[in-house]
C-alpha cells in the first residue's frame, strides 16, 4: 500500500528523531506561505501588559513546585514523537509496526514545523528565561522566539489526528496532549499562552489539512494499516 504522491517517504528513522530533524522540506498537504498565519493566530500578549504579565508568573509559580518527576517529564517531552501516544494507544502503537502511519505523520509534522516556524517570526516573543534571568530552565532552552509552542503544536495536532483513527480513544489523546504541552512550561521555556496558542494553530492547520484529497487519503491508509492490530483487541 502506497501513500498519495504528495506524501513524501521519509525513513522511518526520522521520525523517530521527532523534532531534531530540519522541517524545511514541508509542503505536503499545505503551503505554509499561502496561508494567512496572521488571521489565524492572534498576537501573543503585548510586554508588560496584565497578560504577560501573568504568563510570566505561571511560569514562576511551576518553577516553584517543579518536583524531580516534573523534571523529568519536561525532559521526556523535548524530544517526544507522535509514538509516544503510546503510552495511550498501546505498545503496538510503533514506527516499526505502522510505517505507513509514520510517514503519514511524519508529512503532518513538517507541514507543521514549517508553519510554526514562520508564526513564531512574525511575533518574535522572547522565552521566559529571557525575559526574567531568575527563571531556570531544566531543558535545553531553544533559539527560537517563544509564540506560539511548536511541541503544543504538535502535541494537539497528533493527538487530534490520532483521535480521527482512534475515535474511543479521543478524550485520552487530548488529555495527553494537554500534559504534554504543559511540560514545556515546566521546562520554563514557554509561557501558557503559548501553550494555548499551539493548541489553537493546531485546530487551523487540521482544518487546512482537510482542504486536501490527499490529506483524507493518507488518513484512509493510516487507518487501513491500524486495523489489523486493533483487531485482536476487539475479538
Amino acid at each position: 500500500m502506497k501513500l498519495p504522491p504528495a506524501v513524501r517517504v521519509i525513513p522511518v528513522l526520522l521520525l523517530v528523531l521527532g523534532g531534531a530533524a530540519s522541517a524545511q522540506a514541508a509542503g505536503h498537504f499545505l503551503d505554509p506561505d499561502t496561508v494567512d498565519l496572521k488571521q489565524i493566530l492572534p498576537a501573543p500578549p503585548a510586554a508588560g501588559s496584565l497578560a504577560a504579565l501573568a504568563d510570566l508568573e505561571a511560569v514562576r509559580g511551576t518553577q516553584a513546585v517543579r518536583t524531580p518527576a516534573d523534571v523529568a517529564w519536561a525532559r521526556r517531552i523535548m524530544d517526544f514523537t507522535a509514538f509516544d501516544y503510546a503510552d495511550v494507544l498501546g505498545p503496538w502503537f510503533t514506527a516499526k509496526n505502522l510505517p505507513i502511519t509514520a510517514e503519514f505523520l511524519w508529512a503532518v509534522t513538517e507541514d507543521s514545523e514549517a508553519t510554526s516556524d514562520r508564526v513564531k517570526l512574525i511575533y518574535t516573543r522572547p522565552r521566559p528565561p529571557l525575559v526574567d534571568p531568575m527563571l531556570q530552565p531544566c531543558v535545553k532552552l531553544p533559539k527560537t522566539s517563544s509564540y506560539p509552542s511548536g511541541h503544543a503544536t504538535r502535541a494537539f495536532l497528533w493527538a487530534a489526528i490520532l483521535a480521527e483513527m482512534f475515535p474511543d480513544r479521543r478524550d485520552a489523546l487530548m488529555a495527553w496532549a494537554h500534559k504534554a504541552a504543559w511540560g514545556r512550561i515546566i521546562g520554563g521555556v514557554h509561557y501558557p499562552s503559548d501553550d494555548v496558542g499551539g493548541q489553537v494553530l493546531a485546530r487551523a492547520l487540521l482544518a487546512e489539512f482537510e482542504k486536501n484529497p490527499a490529506f483524507h487519503a493518507a488518513l484512509e491508509q493510516a487507518k487501513a494499516e491500524a486495523a489489523s492490530f486493533l483487531l485482536p483487541q476487539a475479538a
